[in-house]
C-alpha cells in the first residue's frame, strides 16, 4: 500500500515526465473560437482579438502533481491567515499610503497567487490584487480536447461549471461585506482606456458573465467616471460596485480624482481596493512573509510559518546591505516597490552597472531566486523547452481557478511563439 509521502512523489514524477515529454495539442482553436465569440456575445470577436495576440494561449496544458497544487493552496491560505493578525496589519499598514489605512470590509475580488515550481517544490514568488486572466483561462479550460488517459481525468476537473457560480457569490459577498445585504444593482469594470488593454477580452466576458446572472454591468474607463451628490455615475448612470483593474493602486493619478473620492467617502464600493493591495501585494510585505522571526513574533503558529518556507527570503534594499546585495546578486532578482507584472524587474546575473545605479537609488526588493519550471513543447516539429509559472486566482483563500504561462525571457510575456496562457491539469 503506498504511503501518502509516496503518492505525492509518484505524482510528481508523472507530472514532470507529462511535461518533458507530452507534446501532444490539446486546445481545440475552433472550439475556443467560437466559445469566445459566444461568451462575449459578438460573432467575430475573437477573430479582431486575436489578430494582435497571436501568441495569447498555447496549444498545450501544463501538467502539475495534486499534492503540488495543494501545496500552493496551503501557502495561500497561511499567507491570508497572517493578513489577519493585528500586529502583521499594523506592520504592513505602517508602510501603506494614507488611502489604504481604512478597512471599508471588502477582502479582494480575484486575488493572484504566483508560483515557480522547482526540485523543491512551489515557491510563491508574487501576490496580485489585479491579477489578469481568469475569466479568459475559464473559457480556455473549456476548450481542451484528452490527448491521453492522463489528460482526459485532469480536464474532468478543468471543465467543472463551478466558475460562474463562484464568481457571482465573489462579487455579492464583496457588496455585503460593506453594505450589509442585498446585491449591486450595476458594477463597472473599470481599467484606464479598457479597450487599449491587452486583455480587453477579459473585461468582455466578465461583463457578459454578470449580464447572464442578471447583474448589470459595464466597462469603463476610470477617466470617465463621475462622482456628484454622493454618487459615482458611468455615463449618467449611477455605479455602485467597481471591480477595479487599475495599477493605480492608491488611485493617487489625477484621472482617477472621482474613483478616489467616492471610495473614500464610501460611496462605491471597490475590489479589489487600495487596503486589500496593502495587506496583500505590496512586495514590501514579501521581506515579513519570508523571515519566520518576524511571523513568529507576529504570532503565526508554528503549522502555518512552516508553510511559508515557500516563499524565496525577500529584502528590502537599504544603504546598509547595497554592497552584500551587488556581491550576491547572482542568486537575486530585483523587484521595484511601486512595480505591476514584470515592469522593472531584473534578473540580478543580467543587471548591468547603470540598471543597478538605479536599484541602489532605492525603492527595490531583492527576492531569492527561485527557478521556473520547464514545459518542453513542439515547434516546427522540433522540441523546444519553454518556462512556466503557475497562477492561482482566488478569494478569500479558496482557489476558484489555476492557470500556467509559459514563455521565454527573464518574465512572463505574451511574445513567446508557443507560449501563452495554459490550462493546468492535476494529475
Amino acid at each position: 500500500m503506498l504511503t501518502v509521502p509516496a503518492v505525492a512523489k509518484a505524482s510528481t514524477s508523472l507530472s514532470e515526465r507529462l511535461n518533458r515529454k507530452c507534446f501532444c495539442i490539446t486546445l481545440d482553436r475552433a472550439e475556443l473560437w467560437a466559445a469566445l465569440d459566444r461568451e462575449a456575445g459578438e460573432p467575430g470577436f475573437c477573430e479582431t482579438f486575436m489578430a494582435t495576440r497571436p501568441h495569447l494561449f498555447s496549444n498545450v496544458p501544463v501538467f502539475l502533481a495534486a499534492s503540488a497544487l495543494d501545496e500552493m493552496q496551503r501557502i495561500v491560505v497561511a499567507i491570508e491567515a497572517a493578513a489577519h493578525l493585528p500586529s502583521y496589519r499594523e506592520a504592513v499598514l505602517s508602510w501603506a499610503p494614507e488611502i489604504a489605512q481604512r478597512d471599508f470590509g471588502p477582502i479582494g475580488a480575484l486575488m493572484g497567487y504566483d508560483f515557480h515550481l522547482d526540485d523543491d517544490g512551489p515557491k510563491l514568488i508574487e501576490v496580485n490584487t489585479n491579477a489578469g486572466g481568469v475569466f479568459l483561462n475559464a473559457v480556455l479550460a473549456k476548450a481542451q480536447k484528452a490527448c491521453c488517459s492522463e489528460a482526459d481525468r485532469a480536464l474532468i476537473g478543468a471543465r467543472d461549471n463551478h466558475f460562474e457560480a463562484s464568481v457571482i457569490a465573489m462579487f455579492t459577498h464583496e457588496w455585503r461585506r460593506q453594505r450589509g445585504a442585498g446585491s449591486p444593482r450595476r458594477i463597472a469594470i473599470v481599467d484606464d482606456r479598457p479597450e487599449e488593454q491587452y486583455l480587453y477580452a477579459e473585461f468582455v466576458l466578465a461583463r457578459q458573465l454578470l449580464l447572464k446572472h442578471g447583474v448589470e454591468a459595464v466597462i469603463g474607463d476610470a477617466s470617465k467616471l463621475k462622482y456628484e451628490g454622493g454618487r459615482l455615475r458611468l455615463d449618467g448612470n449611477e455605479i455602485e460596485l467597481v471591480y477595479n483593474r487599475l495599477v493605480d493602486f492608491a488611485l493617487d493619478g489625477p484621472e482617477h480624482t472621482a474613483l478616489r473620492a467616492a471610495y473614500q467617502d464610501g460611496a462605491v464600493v471597490v475590489t479589489p481596493n487600495p487596503h486589500n493591495h496593502a495587506l496583500f501585494a505590496s512586495k514590501r510585505n514579501l521581506t515579513l512573509l519570508s523571515d519566520p522571526a518576524a511571523l513568529e513574533a507576529f504570532g503565526l503558529s508554528p503549522e502555518l510559518r512552516s508553510r511559508l518556507t515557500g516563499i524565496p527570503r525577500t529584502t528590502l534594499i537599504t544603504p546598509d546591505n547595497l554592497d552584500a546585495a551587488w556581491q550576491s546578486r547572482k542568486d537575486m532578482f530585483f523587484k521595484p516597490l511601486s512595480g505591476h507584472g514584470s515592469k522593472a524587474v531584473y534578473r540580478g546575473d543580467k543587471v548591468t552597472k547603470g540598471v543597478w545605479a538605479e536599484i541602489a537609488r532605492g525603492g527595490y526588493v531583492a527576492q531569492s531566486f527561485a527557478a521556473p519550471g520547464q514545459r518542453m513543447i513542439e515547434i516546427d516539429g522540433a522540441p523546444a523547452p519553454r518556462k512556466m509559472d503557475v497562477r492561482l486566482y482566488t478569494y478569500d483563500g479558496q482557489m476558484l481557478l489555476a492557470a500556467a504561462r509559459l514563455y521565454q525571457g527573464q518574465t512572463t510575456n505574451f511574445r513567446t511563439p508557443g507560449g501563452g496562457f495554459a490550462p493546468v491539469l492535476a494529475v
